[in-house]
């Protein structure tokens, strides 16, 4: 497709579109206001007013210019201020010879107790064939809305986008989300897809990750407060409504992102201190993996209540965690709170029972899923529903109390327990529980490859474990360990221990499998994790 093509389809002109309302400074007594029009359009304002008052307001905008894979345009950013709280407004923006229609919205609450919003992530849609389709997104969050007029607004938990570096993907969002945009806030959090593109987007070809997220940065670029880490700002910010503290984060800059979430989270005297952050910590899937998350922001999160992701299309609630413990009571830890798919694509991972989720739902079906959320002083109920209205989960996090209902206590266990990816490994490992011995912790790598699909070849004293491509052999008694990179000397000796199995340092077991073994000390349990999700399924000659 062409440019010229394109501009006939869906690109910009005189007249202003794509219009967005978002929190900025003080929710209450102000609103930002973003919108598209063509290069030629050299000025732009927005006009408000109370809703059958007389005299408008003027606000001058800020233009961002951006030329995109199919365009050029030219966005505009203005506050509408100053408001008063709780009051219904009217507004169009544009310039002298092209005027938007008169948009609607309605004042936040000042200082506010008791409010809600609604949470939804992955709404991304849509192959390469233009335009994307976002009109049932769109018709979701509206039947959302309409079923929860107390919502306040609209925070997204990544993925928006189903390929983020091209215009395709974000005109088909924006269309999709009118009627909605301009009338309540939107908070996005980038996702990984809303930084990834192709060469050459219709074919597919060619795929690369933007770590500064062009599009995403360009078109939200004076949407939200400017107040994130320096050289990560616009997919990192904070805001603060009620007495909420939120911190958005991004999908790059870990390290400035973990310093700047820390020193937020440390900072506010806020009773609530709520995260976003697209990738979850405490995931559902059999293969997912959490080693760019986790624990790279782990001592930023660990000072959270509550933190939102997405990714997985799945829902899952965790217990509190902090560090490598779960327990049971809101003083003790985040929440890590999985919020299922927004546009009716279910996952490609499959949820199955992890040790740190006191709830999951299999999100299988081609339904969207939303999270309404109210916060009433030290209480805060979370909601999960379907699009068709069921409920999935019914969670209160009370603070007063220091007390999550249901109650449903985090597991510990009175003999060590071994995890592969949080998952108990069964039969596989009923009877070949860790062993610490000597100061070191050791597992049996027959039960562990046995869980997990990998290859096990045992010989007399001797076996050998392959995954991933890769191979460790052990002998008995022996310290010698053998990987495709030669002959390495572990920790300790591998040892015929329970059932007459072999037993090996788990550190040593891991190190050359592309694994690593995290300890619950709390809890009791190992967990094998690892930075890959690749299913290690065995060939079949």
């Amino acid at each position: 497709m062409t440019k010229t093509e394109w501009k006939a389809l869906r690109g910009s002109s005189p007249e202003p579109d794509q219009i967005m309302l978002s929190m900025r400074g003080d929710p209450a007594k102000q609103m930002a206001v973003r919108w598209r029009v063509s290069p030629d359009v050299t000025t732009g304002y927005a006009l408000f007013r109370p809703v059958g008052a007389g005299e408008w307001t003027r606000v001058d905008a800020v233009p961002v210019d951006f030329e995109t894979d199919l365009d050029e345009n030219r966005f505009f950013f203005c506050d509408l201020k100053p408001l008063s709280p709780e009051t219904e407004y009217e507004y169009t923006v544009g310039d002298d010879a092209h005027r938007s229609p008169v948009c609607r919205f309605r004042s936040l609450k000042e200082n506010p107790s008791r409010f809600s919003f609604i949470v939804v992530a992955d709404i991304q849609t849509g192959g390469p064939e233009p335009p994307a389709d976002y009109a049932f997104v769109g018709d979701f969050l509206k039947q959302t809305l309409q079923k929860h007029p107390e919502a306040d607004f609209i925070l997204t938990a990544g993925d928006n986008t189903n390929c983020g570096q091209t215009d395709v993907q974000w005109t088909g969002l924006f269309n999709g989300l009118k009627g909605i945009s301009e009338s309540i806030p939107i908070m996005f959090a980038m996702g990984n897809h809303d930084d990834m593109g192709f060469e050459d987007y219709f074919t597919f070809t060619g795929k690369y990750y933007s770590e500064h997220a062009t599009y995403f940065t360009n078109m939200l670029r004076h949407s939200y407060n400017e107040n994130g880490p320096a050289g990560w700002q616009v997919a990192n910010y904070a805001f603060d409504y009620g007495d909420t503290h939120f911190c958005v984060l991004g999908t790059s800059g870990y390290d400035e992102m973990n310093a700047w979430l820390l020193d937020e989270m440390t900072r506010t005297d806020k009773t609530w201190k709520i995260a976003v952050h697209h990738f979850p910590v405490c995931y559902a899937g059999p293969t997912i993996e959490n080693a760019d998350t986790w624990p790279s922001l782990k001592t930023g999160m660990d000072r959270c209540d509550l933190v939102f992701s997405g990714h997985e299309h799945s829902f899952a609630r965790s217990y509190p965690r902090r560090g490598d413990g779960l327990y049971d009571r809101p003083s003790q830890g985040a929440v890590h709170y999985n919020v299922g798919s927004g546009a009716r694509n279910p996952p490609g991972t499959r949820v199955v029972p992890k040790v740190w989720n006191a709830k999951t739902y299999c999100h299988e079906e081609e339904l969207s899923m939303y999270t309404l959320v109210d916060v009433d002083g030290p209480r805060l109920r979370l909601r999960a529903f379907t699009e068709d209205g069921r409920l999935v989960d019914d969670c209160v996090i009370d603070k007063e109390k220091d007390l999550i209902t249901p109650v449903d206590p985090a597991p510990v266990y009175n003999r060590p327990r071994l995890k592969y990816k949080g998952y108990d490994l069964g039969m596989c490992g009923e009877h070949l529980l860790p062993v610490k011995l000597g100061g070191l912790w050791y597992v049996c790598p027959g039960a562990v490859m046995s869980f997990t699909g990998g290859t096990t070849v045992r010989g007399p004293g001797r076996i050998r474990a392959e995954i991933y491509g890769r191979f460790a052999e052990f002998t008995e008694n022996s310290s010698v360990m053998w990987t495709k990179d030669g002959e390495h000397e572990m920790a300790g000796p591998c040892l015929r221990l329970s059932e007459g199995q072999l037993f090996v340092p788990v550190a040593d077991f891991c190190r050359p499998l592309r694994m690593y073994p995290l300890y619950f000390e709390h809890n009791n349990f190992l967990s094998i994790e690892s930075d890959t999700e690749a299913r290690p399924v065995p060939l079949q000659p």
